[in-house]
């Protein structure tokens, strides 16, 4: 098969060429940059967050007969209270452990601060999120201790704000602690939190905690601080571990213990605004939720797009055999094989997909060069673009494989047809 007859035929419909080209190269573009983004979110949503997720949930209640001053009797009497509720949790048979909590990653609500490595510093070292709760903290969140040890009982502290922001000790996660101390002698080294004078030591560096926002950029992401501050206020948040296999009894005996011990509380079973009793995993879901929209919306575009640019080479292709038939019987006629008539008009789908994932390509880079300046996206790997030229050209070669073997079928005697 030689190039010139089929640059001749290609040139009598230089229209049809021009669209499909064209077309070829618009998808390409937009579906490398949307698969891209797709591999983005789907990172995304995938990652862990450091704790061992299965058979946790959070139980958000606002205890009703609470004293809500922050004198130091009813400080006293609401953390007695609430130590009460802790010991409820905690001996129910269906609980390996439970512990008071402000926040949780993926939970979309969060204290954060700086860290620094001198008191009053200006500028702080770091940002970070802080996690306050009590010596079970650790154990109920499933968190890994690389380093150091854990909060001991007598540590804890607590007030109306959740407990002392500026504790003598405090937990780090392996990120934050490079971050402070990149010679990685973070342990047992002093930090100033939030600009101020009073020296808090690391006494423990677990391997990975997430921030509870997901918007966090990748920097901060595991910038996370827990510290030994228990939260004392009448809206509560305890995380509790179920034992294997038993989260949704735990879930059910925990409500109708809490109520049975005090029911002047407002607590609901699933989401209902901030009040409620849910497994970790619906955090995780509305956390990502977007996240995972936006990966199904770009997959249907992606699947649109690949679709319409298949069904236009295929009707390119047919409205040109309907054209070319007296043209094919010659050939036919002439002594041309079926084969040589299919192989002609994939040859010639070949060099009009080849021009297109050709600008297609270029398109695609300047998509994301400029996705990149408008959305701060990350640079697009070229083993995108590569993969987005094969399966386009793969798509060209299967979409006009029907209308060429219709083609290869045509008799000699369409030659004769109109003398």
């Amino acid at each position: 098969m030689t190039l010139p007859p089929i640059l001749a035929a290609l040139r009598k419909h230089k229209s049809g060429v021009v669209l499909i080209t064209l077309q070829i190269a618009l998808t390409l573009a937009i579906v490398c940059n949307a698969v891209f983004i797709i591999g983005q979110r789907v990172a995304t949503v995938q990652r862990p967050t450091g704790m061992d997720e299965q058979n946790l949930f959070l139980i958000q209640q606002q205890i009703v007969n609470a004293p809500t001053g922050n004198d130091a009797a009813s400080l006293e009497r609401r953390y007695a209270m609430l130590r009460s509720d802790l010991m409820t949790l905690r001996g129910l048979p269906d609980v390996a452990s439970a512990a008071p909590v402000r926040s949780l990653p993926l939970l979309q609500s969060s204290n954060n601060g700086g860290v620094g490595l001198q008191p009053n510093q200006d500028h702080s070292t770091a940002t970070t999120t802080f996690y306050g709760g009590d010596e079970d903290l650790l154990k109920t969140l499933g968190v890994r201790l690389v380093a150091g040890r854990n909060f001991t009982a007598s540590e804890i502290t607590h007030d109306d704000r959740g407990g002392d922001w500026q504790p003598p000790v405090a937990i780090v996660t392996r990120a934050l602690a490079d971050q402070l101390f990149p010679a990685g002698d973070a342990l047992g080294k002093t930090v100033y939190f939030n600009g101020g004078a009073v020296p808090t030591t690391i006494i423990g560096i677990v391997a990975r905690l997430q921030t509870p926002n997901v918007g966090w950029g990748s920097d901060y992401n595991w910038n996370s601080t827990l510290l030994p501050t228990f939260p004392n206020d009448t809206y509560t948040r305890t995380a509790v571990r179920a034992k294997p296999g038993q989260l949704d009894a735990a879930m059910r005996d925990a409500r109708q213990a809490l109520v049975a011990a005090n029911p002047q509380r407002v607590i609901r079973n699933g989401f209902a605004g901030f009040i409620g009793i849910y497994p970790y995993s619906d955090i995780r879901a509305r956390a990502y939720r977007a996240d995972i929209g936006m990966a199904l919306l770009m997959g249907v575009i992606c699947l649109v797009l690949l679709c319409v640019t298949g069904a236009g080479i295929v009707g390119l292709t047919s409205f040109w055999v309907g054209q070319r038939r007296r043209q094919i019987g010659i050939r036919r006629a002439l002594g041309a094989t079926r084969t040589d008539i299919l192989r002609y008009f994939q040859a010639e789908n070949l060099l009009i997909a080849g021009m297109g994932v050709a600008l297609g390509a270029a398109l695609a880079v300047g998509l994301n060069l400029w996705l990149m300046q408008q959305f701060a996206m990350d640079r697009m790997s070229l083993l995108y673009v590569l993969a987005g030229v094969v399966a386009l050209l793969a798509l060209g070669q299967g979409a006009v494989l029907a209308p060429a073997l219709r083609a290869s079928r045509v008799s000699p005697v369409e030659a004769t047809r109109s003398v």
